[in-house]
């Protein structure tokens, strides 16, 4: 159909018998056009073949995109692949697709854990929740920031101008170690989520950990070393259960006597795969080494094993994104949130052996 012959709004407001404004209110789903009449506009609209007020136009003229950008810390598969991150979005999208908000997932590619800014320059957002794990000097926050684009960072980072939801890392691994070191372990050793952006690694040292991009990472450090003092940590490529193997067999393929007793893993999947190295290496858990982990996610796969972990709240804090999110939209600025974490003990720790 040509644009000379396409259907307006005009055309199925003069089908309708109503005003061109009471036909746009009737699209809108407002509450002051009454039932009957907005069912005529739209059959109206169905009989012209009018699929709508052109989306473009309609933003324009209201100054929003009806669009929440979701900048996540990876490639698109992790959105999909790792189940803190499915619950995070599914929480935010419980909450803002009932107001009609969209959410465009800006995910990072083989070389970057997120959007670039020249990927952000372009694209038409009301609000961002910055879902990248703490990830700071990030030079797409700044960009967002200068464009005057709302921003919800979720575990960071904590800088002004920018809405805060969290979790008390540092205290989650401090009650993980306390845990441990109750049961008599001393020789205490951590695998790591990647520290820096720009895919560096090398020994996790004090001055390395200080200069951590990601800001999760740094604190559940912390965490173990405010009970432990200095640990032994290696630090994963990504967070995923075959790096966490990959690490855990670094840790765990050494004489007993230079073995730790006990591995924190900063994710439930990179401590599944310390378990999956421990099983290859003939080692039992928890009798030979204890296993823990941080998230508190289903991980089915691994019945009948109940992993030690410290759990969060993932998908509730999803729905406090999104219940900030709709008040920076509607242009309110809510308070910073921290929720709450707790200890899970199941059958992968037990006592340190003799």
């Amino acid at each position: 159909m040509t644009d000379r012959h396409r259907p307006t709004l005009a055309t199925v407001a003069a089908r309708a018998a109503v005003a061109p404004s009471t036909a746009s209110l009737a699209f809108s789903g407002s509450s002051r056009v009454a039932p009957a009449t907005r069912e005529r506009v739209l059959a109206a609209a169905a009989e012209l073949g009018y699929a709508g007020p052109d989306p473009v136009a309609r933003s324009l003229r209201s100054r929003r995109s009806g669009v929440v950008g979701a900048m996540i810390g990876e490639r698109l598969a992790y959105a999909f692949t790792d189940p803190v991150a499915v619950q995070l979005l599914d929480g935010v999208t419980e909450v803002l697709s009932p107001l009609g908000v969209g959410l465009l997932l800006l995910p990072g590619d083989a070389d970057r854990r997120g959007p670039t800014v020249g990927q952000l320059a372009h694209v038409p957002l009301d609000a961002a929740v910055y879902a990248t794990c703490g990830l700071e000097d990030d030079p797409a926050l700044a960009h967002l920031q200068r464009r005057g684009v709302p921003v919800v960072a979720v575990d960071g980072p904590r800088v002004d101008d920018v809405v805060f939801v969290g979790i008390p890392d540092r205290r989650g691994t401090a009650d993980l170690a306390r845990h441990l070191a109750g049961l008599g372990h001393r020789r205490v050793a951590v695998v790591a989520m990647p520290l820096r952006l720009d895919g560096t690694r090398g020994p996790v040292t004090a001055d390395r950990r200080a200069r951590a991009h990601y800001r999760d990472v740094r604190e559940r450090l912390l965490g173990v070393e405010e009970v432990l003092g200095p640990v032994p940590a290696v630090e994963g490529a990504s967070n995923s259960v075959e790096e966490g193997e990959r690490a855990g067999r670094a840790l765990l393929d050494v004489p007993a006597p230079d073995r730790p007793t006990a591995v924190v893993a900063q994710s439930d999947l990179m401590a599944a795969g310390v378990l999956r190295a421990a099983e290859g290496l003939g080692l039992r858990v928890p009798e030979d080494v204890s296993v823990a982990g941080f998230d508190g996610v289903e991980l089915p796969w691994l019945a009948p094993v109940r992993l030690t972990t410290v759990v969060q709240p993932t998908t509730e804090k999803g729905r406090v994104v999104g219940r900030a999110v709709a008040e920076l939209v509607e242009g309110r600025r809510p308070d910073d949130v921290v929720l709450d974490v707790h200890l899970s003990v199941g059958t992968t720790t037990g006592p340190a052996p003799g």
